[in-house]
């Protein structure tokens, strides 16, 4: 492609990008398809011979964009939102036109030194002890496997990077029950075995209850086994679990165990003086993270990911053939020795535009409205005679159910989950579910960087109306 076809497109395409932001909320939230039908749509072959841009962007507005679910949609209330930002996408059409690897600082220094002052401002923002440092991670998963193999490797003296894992005996991690299934999988990863992960209960609140913890790590280490790491969340996906860390972690260094900290969702929050209870005893904390691209306006993938002790990270994880030396050694920060990947994306950047451009106050005032809106829909639903809400919202997450006169508590799971279907179905809001004490509970986030309490409001709407015209 020619430069100057390359800027055509490029123009028309970002008018399109403005369309699109400017008219989602027409579109119905989930696409209207069936599995198989994008697919069918597409050749079975590459194409031997190039086409025109023209007609590949026409085949992405008649193909590709039908069948998008649009988590940028006003009223999308599902999971938690990946929000985004217009500063956010100018700063990735321009990550991506640098097309820089930035796996050292000689590779990109500016990347790299961009990284670090993010770093630090991300830890003023959300009031951090200063002793912790970090790097942006894609994810909070990618974040919790590197805490967690950081964690077995000073549980093992470094034997497993070494020798391997079959000369240091049984290993063990913890996390609560309503811990993101995350960690179940990095603790695959990780070597540890789905089997030696412990599931701590949780009591009425959704929190790990810490002298059950106790209990579990004790009986490990009589059984001669070695704890390595307990996995503590702030905000759980299910119903906005908030473990206590001050109570978690007295439980981690009696026993010198890792204390990593998710806070994947909620850690965005922090931003908010009033919320920083959520990280009363974080000093007791080996690691921690969250993603500015949940609730921070910032597009997927950033996750922010701190150490108090870099040098076991960078030990973990620190590689060094002959082709990546380079002369100024030790004296500058390489990430690529900071987690798993070599390669890394300019992610940077985008955190930078954003807070930038709304301020630590701006963002303030959207998470502060979006958690008083999930407040005055918990009222109106507390209020209402055939709602029952199940989980009060700690932040901006919140679940009920329908629970209509007449009906038997055995029917009202069935009930529930045919109210979802069909207002998911009817494409006005998107909303998932989660099941609180054994029951089916319909789940709902305010987050989406261009909700507005109206859009709150609707969804409530669309909720009532398809409930009152279910059969029963």
């Amino acid at each position: 492609m020619q430069l100057d076809e390359f800027r055509r497109h490029a123009h028309d395409l970002v008018d399109w990008m403005a369309d699109y932001l400017d008219r989602v909320e027409a579109l119905p939230v989930r696409p209207r398809v069936t599995p198989g039908r994008i697919a069918e749509q597409l050749p079975a072959a590459a194409p031997e011979s190039g086409e025109a841009m023209d007609v590949i962007l026409e085949d992405f507005r008649s193909i590709v964009l039908p069948g998008m679910t649009h988590w940028q949609h006003p009223r999308f209330f599902a999971y938690f939102q990946a929000n985004s930002s217009p500063p956010s996408v100018l700063a990735e059409m321009l990550t991506a036109t640098l097309a820089a690897q930035c796996m050292s600082w000689e590779t990109s220094p500016a990347a790299t030194e961009l990284e670090e002052r993010m770093m630090v401002w991300l830890r003023q923002m959300i009031g951090l002890p200063a002793e912790f440092v970090g790097s942006i991670q894609d994810t909070a998963s990618t974040a919790t496997l590197c805490a967690i193999v950081a964690a077995r490797e000073r549980a093992t003296g470094f034997a497993g990077s070494e020798s391997g894992l079959s000369g240091v005996g049984g290993l063990t991690a913890y996390c609560s029950a309503e811990a993101h299934v995350s960690v179940e999988k990095d603790v695959k990863i990780a070597g540890i075995g789905v089997a030696n992960l412990r599931k701590i209960p949780v009591d009425d609140d959704q929190a790990m209850v810490a002298a059950e913890l106790d209990r579990a790590v004790a009986a490990d280490v009589a059984a001669g086994l070695k704890p390595v790491c307990v996995v503590a969340a702030l905000g759980t996906t299910g119903a906005a679990g908030f473990d206590s860390l001050r109570d978690v972690g007295r439980v981690c260094r009696r026993h010198d165990v890792w204390l990593h900290v998710d806070a994947a969702w909620a850690g965005s929050a922090l931003l908010l003086p009033e919320m920083r209870w959520m990280i009363d005893g974080v000093e007791q904390a080996d690691s921690f993270v969250f993603n500015p691209h949940k609730w921070l306006l910032t597009n997927f993938d950033c996750s922010a990911f701190f150490v108090r002790d870099p040098a076991t990270l960078r030990r973990t994880f620190e590689i060094l053939p002959e082709y990546m030396k380079t002369r100024e050694g030790l004296t500058v920060t390489n990430y690529r020795d900071w987690g798993i990947q070599l390669g890394r994306r300019f992610r940077a950047l985008k955190l930078w535009f954003v807070i930038r451009h709304y301020g630590v106050e701006g963002l303030r005032n959207t998470i502060r409205a979006h958690i008083e809106w999930a407040q005055e829909l918990a009222t109106v639903i507390d209020d209402a005679e055939d709602f029952e809400l199940l989980r009060r919202p700690v932040l901006s997450l919140l679940c009920f159910r329908y629970r209509p006169a007449g009906v038997a508590d055995a029917a009202l799971d069935a009930l529930n989950e045919r109210l979802l279907r069909a207002a998911n179905d009817s494409g006005r809001i998107y909303v998932t579910h989660t099941r609180l004490r054994g029951v089916y509970a319909i789940r709902f986030v305010v987050g989406q960087t261009a909700t507005e309490r109206r859009h709150v409001q609707e969804a409530w709407e669309v909720v009532r109306e398809v409930a009152r015209g279910l059969k029963r």
